[in-house]
């Protein structure tokens, strides 16, 4: 119960990643109307692809500012704590986005996606922090999939939600953007009912009764003294060092290596371009000549959901490495089979099923290693006492690159 409450958050991100691609149109028409309406003339086409390509990037922007303030959080206040206390930006962006139409405002449309960008680079740090730190030994990789799971189920629901059918219509895309209301709600009230961190408990708090009674609640056994005696090892270790700064990480040849790692992971997940697929994946569809995009991009939603299920099984038996290095190269032929097959469109009809083909496997390989494998191999790369700053340096590195990817992909195509 503990971690998937905790996914909730990682829900909300792969949500309101999402949730954008699908009724484009119709908020460009919003914003056109709008538009009109204040100034007496229609929006330009540079206008409109700039302010669009604002509302979608800024979601990234908020992130940043998000993940580098997790250190804050995480050791003053708990890591379940920090949850909750997230929630509240979550409500304040559902009322920005969701008056937005209402108020023919598209700025709290921007502001919404600002401030729930922010909820999800916090919570992109919080969830898997929190989820490793209860976590098993012998399960820590595949319960930190958990997080990524949570991402793309989120992303479907975007997408499947998007539909003009449901939400994705001229009167209800408020609602679409600010259903995130829902799961804040859910977390809220059910998480109080979840343990803290034993982690948090024993070594930031001192509270060793406290830590033990959580884990053997967590383990379901009252033999826990393998994992007392860790945390122990490690609370000692961290006594001996003072706190650990986000410069010192650059600094000390004992980091440096580790977190030159962190960051080329993130940095490869999101400059491969996927989240240009999550972002516009239906106008990609488009181009490529198919005739129902919308429901071609949920199947890339399912085939993404499908993959990730997968990697919960196969992450701790082949490894964290083989994983990345194959699921980088799938990647890249995907990209290579895409390029050809959108340049011979004119030529060949049925290239656009190809692109389908190489859509699909795109996202299949992501989700093989590039996906889950950055957000957890943090929390294991790091100790108690690096590991805030090493997470607020990584969510910081991948929001960036999503930020670059958000705002370049409309003018690039």
């Amino acid at each position: 119960m503990a971690v998937g409450m905790a996914v909730i958050g990682s829900l909300q991100f792969g949500y309101n990643t999402g949730v954008i691609n699908a009724p484009q149109n119709i908020i460009e028409s919003f914003y056109n109307a709008t538009w009109s309406s204040r100034f007496s003339e229609p929006i330009s086409a540079s206008t409109l692809t700039a302010l669009w390509s604002l509302s979608v990037a800024i979601f990234s922007v908020g992130g940043m500012l998000g993940s580098f303030s997790v250190g804050l959080f995480v050791n003053r206040f708990g890591r379940r704590n920090s949850m909750l206390m997230a929630n509240v930006l979550a409500f304040i962006a559902a009322v920005f986005m969701g008056f937005s139409k209402l108020a023919a405002s598209w700025e709290m449309l921007i502001v919404g996606r600002f401030i729930v960008g922010v909820y999800s680079g916090l919570s992109t740090g919080f969830v898997p922090m929190y989820v490793e730190e209860i976590s098993p030994t012998s399960l820590r990789g595949a319960l930190g999939t958990l997080h990524q799971l949570g991402v793309v189920i989120g992303i479907l629901m975007a997408q499947i939600f998007g539909m003009e059918a449901l939400m994705g219509s001229a009167t209800l895309w408020p609602l679409l953007l600010s259903f995130t209301f829902l799961p804040a709600v859910l977390q809220s009230l059910l998480l109080p009912f979840c343990p803290e961190s034993p982690r948090y408990l024993l070594i930031n708090c001192n509270k060793e009764s406290k830590a033990c009674s959580v884990l053997m609640k967590l383990r379901g056994t009252e033999e826990v003294s393998a994992d007392m005696q860790e945390m122990k090892e490690e609370s000692q270790k961290m006594m001996r060092k003072r706190e650990v700064t986000i410069p010192e990480l650059f600094r000390s040849p004992a980091y440096r290596q580790p977190i030159f790692v962190t960051i080329m992971l993130q940095l490869s997940q999101q400059l491969s371009g996927i989240n240009a697929v999550f972002y516009y994946s239906t106008g990609i569809f488009e181009r490529a000549g198919v005739s129902q995009p919308v429901y071609a991009t949920i199947g890339a939603g399912a085939v993404n959901t499908a993959f990730t299920v997968l990697s919960l099984f196969v992450v701790e038996r082949a490894g964290r490495r083989p994983l990345q290095l194959i699921g980088l190269m799938g990647m890249a032929v995907s990209a290579v089979l895409l390029t050809v097959a959108m340049a011979l469109l004119d030529q060949l009809k049925w290239m656009s099923y190809i692109s389908i083909l190489a859509i699909f496997s795109f996202v299949a390989f992501f989700e093989i290693g590039p996906g889950p494998i950055p957000w957890f191999i943090v929390a294991e790369l790091f100790s108690q006492g690096p590991r805030p700053a090493a997470i607020a340096v990584a969510g910081f590195s991948n929001w960036s690159a999503n930020f670059l990817v958000g705002m370049s992909f409309p003018y690039v195509e």
